[in-house]
């Protein structure tokens, strides 16, 4: 006679009556997969953006919408997993969501122009917003309180081991095939999760009544996000006092308002507000958006960085990663386990100090910085993440009241992919800020009083008059690569302060981490003047 599970609806039961003890894991599995194949997706575009950037003929901060409309069209999606899990059924949802996803790669492998690809982009990224929550969703189900850490650990895994290798494989398939052969390189282990899916998530007969949703909610957050990450993503171009930017920002603050305010008298909110009155919870997802925003910015900068300032080429630029995915693979299985043995706020405060130190040296790098020491401070960063990312995710659930677990963790979800599509975002427009600023100032030190500038620009004209350039262009040829050299100086300044930046907010994560700590110390003292023994 088979061991009783756990108290599971007629759903699960039924799939723990067929397979026996060992389905957590298999559907573990199977979850992953699917979830590791849309994690990959969302980071082996950070190779591509220079090669989109001269396929399409436009600037970085255009091509970064195939990397942003990714992300935030995920964390909108991330909304509606309980909706499509209540309408459809896991099993249906899952698969369905997998062929959209692998409709999207299509598109996008043979889009024509820069709108097509996004659109295929933005498919991929509503895919990847329903998929996360959903598995994890089911981990946390299927798994007793006391296997929860280990069990999310193993997920979060290879969660994160995929954007450490995503560049890697998407530069080996740039430098062999196309560009556009990248966007099919995921389809292999989503038709393998498909086919786990279909026998292993739990299934219902499917109802043509729809359950009822907040659609007017959804409306306003969607307006909310799309409006703030266009004006953040073309503040530069249009300019940030022009009227489209100011009315941008107008309509996505307003809407974020009154979002805020459904949410607050909704009879079935989308987002619960009940669960940031816990203030353990509230300090759980604030961790969340910092480790997304420094997890998905680093994630893009650091390979756009190694090819643009140091001229690796993208398989190189995706190596640099590697070392950081191997060091993933070893510590967050173990730092999963301590979550379940120590306070989560101890190895988050370690995480984040980590973190914080490697972008700090980063900040240091330019093109004479060796690989190994650029491979370095990624595993140093990545080390932190490992600490970081299943303690939050623990801390989170374990705020949350047991009757809105499953709310609690599409929050948590919502707030750190919402995270990552700032950080992305951000992260451009400080490059591209910081960039103007270093090259006006540095462009305004170039005087004829300047002896340094003087002396460059005469060996430079010397070296034209040797390879038999004519002396009418010299003196012009000679200021135009004046003109491009400090461009470089500029744009590597542009990256240097932009990882200071990372590093800063991410030190600012402290702060919640403390009052995790301090919550639990007083959740912990109170518990004590209740025993009856004390």
């Amino acid at each position: 006679m088979k061991k009783p599970v756990k108290t599971l609806d007629a759903d699960w039961q039924a799939q723990f009556d067929r397979f026996g003890p060992s389905y957590r894991w298999l559907v573990t599995i199977a979850g992953t997969c699917g979830t590791i194949a849309m994690v990959l997706s969302s980071t082996i575009v950070n190779v591509v953006i220079p090669s989109v950037m001269g396929a399409y003929g436009v600037e970085q901060g255009q091509a970064q919408w195939v990397a942003t409309g990714f992300i935030a069209t995920m964390v909108a999606s991330q909304l509606l997993n309980a909706w499509m899990i209540e309408a459809l059924g896991i099993r249906t949802a899952y698969c369905l969501i997998l062929l959209v996803f692998t409709a999207g790669a299509i598109i996008c492998a043979g889009s024509p122009t820069l709108e097509v690809l996004v659109a295929g982009r933005i498919m991929q990224g509503f895919s990847a917003g329903v998929i996360m929550p959903l598995v994890m969703s089911t981990i946390v189900s299927i798994f007793p309180e006391n296997r929860r850490g280990f069990a999310i650990g193993l997920y979060a895994m290879g969660t994160t081991i995929a954007p450490g290798i995503g560049p890697f494989i998407g530069g080996i398939t740039i430098d062999t095939l196309t560009w556009r052969h990248m966007f099919l390189v995921p389809l292999p282990m989503v038709g393998f999760a498909f086919i786990m899916g279909m026998f292993l998530m739990p299934g219902r007969k499917f109802s043509f009544r729809m359950p009822s949703f907040d659609w007017t909610g959804y409306s306003l957050v969607i307006t909310s996000l799309l409006c703030i990450t266009l004006g953040i993503g073309n503040g530069q171009r249009w300019g940030w006092g022009s009227d489209e930017i100011v009315i941008t920002f107008a309509i996505g603050i307003l809407t974020a308002g009154m979002f805020v305010y459904s949410q607050l008298h909704s009879k079935n909110p989308i987002l619960d507000p009940t669960l940031f009155i816990n203030p353990r919870f509230t300090a759980a997802v604030l961790i969340a958006f910092a480790f997304g925003a420094g997890n998905f910015a680093t994630n893009y900068a650091i390979p756009v960085f190694t090819q643009t300032v140091q001229g690796f080429t993208p398989t190189k630029a995706g190596l640099v990663l590697i070392p950081a995915g191997i060091a993933l693979t070893v510590l967050i299985p173990i730092a999963g386990r301590l979550g379940d043995s120590v306070p989560n706020h101890y190895p988050i405060l370690v995480g984040i100090v980590m973190f914080s130190a490697a972008m700090f040296i980063m900040s240091g790098s330019n093109a004479h910085t060796a690989f190994w020491t650029i491979a370095a401070l990624t595993v140093l960063s990545r080390s932190g993440l490992a600490f970081v990312n299943p303690n939050m995710a623990r801390a989170a659930t374990r705020a949350a009241p047991p009757d809105k677990l499953h709310r609690s963790i599409g929050t948590y979800n919502f707030i750190r992919q919402l995270g990552g599509a700032f950080g992305v975002n951000i992260i451009v427009v400080l490059q591209e800020t910081r960039t103007a600023f270093h090259s006006e100032q540095l462009t305004a030190t170039q005087t004829a009083a300047n002896p340094t500038s003087r002396e460059f620009l005469g060996k430079v004209e010397t070296l034209l008059n040797e390879a038999g350039v004519p002396e009418a262009v010299q003196q012009p040829g000679a200021l135009d690569y004046l003109g491009k050299v400090i461009h470089a100086q500029a744009f590597t300044k542009g990256f240097q302060d932009a990882f200071m930046i990372i590093a800063f907010t991410f030190v600012c994560a402290l702060v919640p981490a403390w009052i995790l700590g301090r919550e639990r110390a007083r959740r912990h003292a109170a518990a004590q003047q209740a025993s009856p023994s004390s």
